[in-house]
């Protein structure tokens, strides 16, 4: 039987005031940031210690499983190569309508959820992702090509909301030590969600040697989209957020349209280092569209193609492992460990993309391109290779995305500051997809592809190199994280175990 623990912080008994009562002054300085008392209680299950509901743990899990239920599925079917078709024609223009819109929105995305809050970005996200996929069962019925078009431009809105809410929330909810492995759950439950997708064509197509998935992979897939999107409504608000040690997230207690659109060009106008890793946001999502129709759509028959995607996302889970934790080391001081990491990063670049080049080599887009082309099955002598490439390619995008957000989180722990640096991010990875979907939808050389993928990803890493070794600091004071708001140190500050104003807490 659970029982209820101590709650996290003195103020969880505290009542939840009406704002529109008319007991409560309209020039009252102080905001209620606490929700309800259960919310910031503890709780026992056997040997198990389950956070507060509104703890960042807690919060981050239910919003990695939204995106375990939809992007997740997303990815799981991307994954498989033109939208689980033969031809990824469709899937290329519908990809151009969903990121051309992704960009514009997702650059403003942090102004409108700083706005409206997680619960409307997340779930109105969540139903972008079900439409899509309905748009490609449709199409594999009647081949209409402008639903699964139109359809991706209204994912473009939905992803960019979604995508900016759960930016924030990663990088803002947990204290500064901990942000690495924050990233690191997050990045791997998210990706279960698209090995567990995988699954769902493996185990339709696993006696199929055709090009194509069947209807029930799409119903699979939208069944889980829709409990996604409604999972989304049992977060908490981010002011009712309550940390271990009793501290708030940093926010504005009274958001309007005009101070959350003027919040924006100030964060340009403070942080205009940021811009320095613009390049890595571009280059975040280029190289999908070469690894998912150059390689395992142009390469693999269907059921082999599951099982490259299964394989890949299951990489990705020990990639954000590995790099979130060693990204939070304590013993070693937050501004040596990114140049570590950019070190590795740089690394990696080199040897899995060399492998690449000499994989690329053995084959170009009109060997491929015909229907009948030959695919490789994974009982092939000559799968083992190719498989490891794969596997080798989902753990360094894990590495990239999870280095870029701990990047961005090292510069603030203000969450509406790092609203804005999610859209940035989330704004200009889709302007770089728009342009590789283009380039693949218009049939370039797989090598020209490959190349812009090695290229783009060197370059990005050698012009972030400034910021990393100039702005990245150990520690940023509350003081400085409180400017970007209207709320003050006392509001925010730890009242557990703290007599200075630092984020020093320990997760618990």
């Amino acid at each position: 039987m659970a029982t209820t623990n101590e709650k996290l912080g003195p103020s969880a008994n505290t009542t939840v005031t009406d704002p529109h009562s008319p007991m409560q002054s309209t020039n009252e300085a102080e905001e209620v940031l606490t929700g309800r008392p259960w919310m910031y209680r503890a709780r026992r299950i056997g040997l198990f210690k389950i956070p507060a509901y509104a703890s960042p743990p807690v919060q981050l899990v239910m919003v990695a499983l939204v995106c375990f239920l939809c992007p997740g599925m997303f990815n799981a079917l991307s994954g498989l190569g033109g939208g689980g078709q033969f031809d990824a024609t469709t899937a290329n223009n519908s990809s151009v309508a969903l990121y051309s819109v992704f960009s514009v929105v997702g650059f403003f995305a942090g102004t409108i959820a700083n706005r409206l809050g997680i619960k409307w970005t997340l779930s109105f996200g969540g139903l972008g992702y079900f439409i899509y996929i309905a748009s490609f069962l449709s199409y594999n019925r009647n081949q209409n090509g402008g639903f699964p078009i139109f359809a991706g431009a209204l994912l473009g809105v939905c992803a960019g909301l979604l995508w900016t809410a759960q930016g924030a929330i990663m990088m803002s909810y947990p204290p500064e030590e901990s942000k690495g492995r924050y990233i690191s759950w997050f990045w791997m439950i998210f990706n279960l969600g698209a090995v567990l997708g995988s699954l769902i064509p493996l185990g339709q197509n696993i006696h199929s040697s055709a090009g194509a998935v069947n209807d029930g992979t799409y119903i699979g897939f939208m069944v889980l989209t829709f409990c996604g999107a409604a999972l989304s409504w049992c977060l908490v608000d981010a002011r009712h957020v309550q940390r271990a040690d009793g501290s708030h997230v940093v926010l504005m207690k009274h958001p309007t349209w005009q101070s959350e659109l003027l919040g924006l060009l100030e964060t340009l106008k403070t942080d205009r280092w940021v811009v320095f890793l613009f390049p890595m946001f571009f280059a975040s999502n280029w190289f999908y569209t070469y690894q998912f129709n150059d390689v395992n759509s142009a390469r693999f028959n269907i059921r082999t193609r599951a099982l490259n995607g299964l394989l890949y996302w299951s990489s990705q889970i020990l990639g954000a492992l590995l790099f979130g934790y060693a990204l939070d080391v304590s013993r070693i001081r937050r501004s040596v460990r990114a140049k570590a990491a950019w070190a590795v990063l740089f690394v990696i670049t080199m040897a899995i993309w060399g492998g690449g080049y000499a994989w690329q080599k053995q084959y170009t887009r009109a060997d491929t391109s015909a229907k009948d082309a030959p695919r490789i099955d994974w009982t092939a002598s000559g799968y083992v290779g190719p498989m490891f490439l794969y596997m080798f390619y989902g753990f360094y995008d894990a590495a990239w995305q999870t280095c870029v957000y701990w990047f961005m989180g090292a510069l603030t722990n203000n969450g509406r500051k790092l609203a804005n640096f999610a859209g940035f991010y989330k704004g200009i990875q889709s302007a770089g997809a728009v342009v590789i979907f283009r380039i693949d939808a218009l049939k370039a050389p797989f090598m020209n592809e490959f190349a812009s993928c090695w290229g783009l990803l060197a370059g990005a890493l050698l012009i972030a190199l400034p910021l990393i070794l100039v702005k990245v600091r150990d520690t940023v004071p509350l003081e400085d994280d409180v400017k970007f708001s209207d709320e003050t140190i006392e509001e925010v500050m730890p009242t557990v175990g703290q007599e200075t104003h630092t984020h020093d807490s320990k997760v618990q």
